[in-house]
């Protein structure tokens, strides 16, 4: 998997959370680390960040390789996310996202309007191949960014059928499906989650025919765990399984709501 889908990816399963319910005339902030593995071995390490003032929301993250993973490149990404709190969902007005791995990297800039996208910029530019399935422009309307996209309020479906993510480049749809309840313990957190099975749907911006694309959207054992966090009222993940060939890659909350 490349690291911008591998990043993307991330970023739509690790987030932080925030409350999507209320109101608050002061800052709220929110903090929550994860820990990044491929087959046990330590790769990653993300952390994100959440303020909330008043109707306004901000995410900012960051993630770089860690263990073995630095003896092939160094890799780095950080992300920021702004927006309002609606009754039932976050409208995003920007997201941003730079990585970098070795000496190249890329930064990617999205304008939102009412879960329409109205801008996407991406520097340096591309080099579109042949056979790349472009975006148009019915695939930038009603979607969310990675970081807002799994955030679920207590008080709706935490597994719903689809979610539309455009990322800068890829617009892609996560169709989560729920598979019960399991007991998870962590820094700030002791008890119950929410357990959904992911199917992941590529609609556009990527290769046709890329191995790594192809290996995500007939993969059908991608689990994603959701903890409430009864602070701020909504659910968000604290844990995510990928199956690859060399094993699992492993998603974990190390802290959340501490």
């Amino acid at each position: 998997m490349n690291w911008r889908i591998g990043f993307s990816a991330l970023l739509a399963f690790a987030t932080a959370t925030f409350s999507t319910g209320t109101a608050y005339a002061v800052d709220v902030t929110h903090n929550t680390d994860y820990s990044i593995s491929l087959a046990g071995l330590p790769i990653a390490k993300a952390s994100f960040h959440t303020a909330l003032n008043d109707k306004r929301y901000t995410i900012s993250g960051t993630m770089n390789s860690a263990g073995l993973a630095d003896i092939f490149a160094q890799t780095s990404g950080e992300t920021s996310v702004s927006g309002v709190v609606g009754r039932e969902q976050l409208s995003a007005s920007e997201y941003r996202v730079k990585y970098q791995t070795g000496k190249k990297g890329r930064a990617i800039d999205v304008q939102f309007r009412d879960g329409d996208v109205v801008s996407a910029s991406m520097k340096p530019p591309r080099k579109i191949p042949k056979n790349w399935v472009p975006v148009t422009k019915d695939d930038m309307r009603n979607v969310v960014d990675p970081l807002s996209g799994l955030i679920f309020p207590a008080d709706t479906r935490v597994c719903p059928k689809s979610v539309p993510i455009f990322d800068g480049e890829s617009r892609m749809d996560l169709k989560l499906s729920p598979k019960g309840t399991r007991p998870f313990k962590t820094e700030g957190f002791s008890g119950d989650v929410i357990v959904c099975g992911i199917k992941f749907v590529p609609k556009s911006g990527f290769r046709k025919g890329r191995d790594d694309v192809d290996y995500l959207r007939k993969l059908e054992t991608m689990e994603i765990w959701f903890a409430k966090a009864d602070a701020v009222n909504v659910y968000a993940p604290v844990y995510v399984r990928i199956p690859t060939s060399y094993g699992p890659v492993t998603i974990w909350a190390t802290r959340f709501g501490s």
